[in-house]
């Protein structure tokens, strides 16, 4: 370092100026696994739903009393 940059003093503006430029990359990659997260959360929502609605038509057939009805 030259003697002028040590002199130098940093103000809280370099300060966030840096954050900023650090941030961005990682902005976009929670950005990315949130749409990644909410599609994978809707995917699983719908197989559950459909598991539960096979699962209780099974179970009804399973229980469905047999009825018959003769003339006479």
């Amino acid at each position: 370092m030259s003697p002028a940059e040590s002199t130098k003093r940093i103000s809280i503006a370099d300060i966030e100026a840096k954050l900023r430029d650090m941030s961005g990359p990682v902005e976009q990659g929670v950005e990315k696994a949130k749409s990644v997260a909410l599609a994978a959360g809707a995917a699983v929502g719908a197989v559950l739903v459909i598991g539960a609605y096979l699962m209780g038509r099974r179970k009804g057939k399973k229980r469905m009393p047999v009825i018959e009805i003769r003339r006479i």
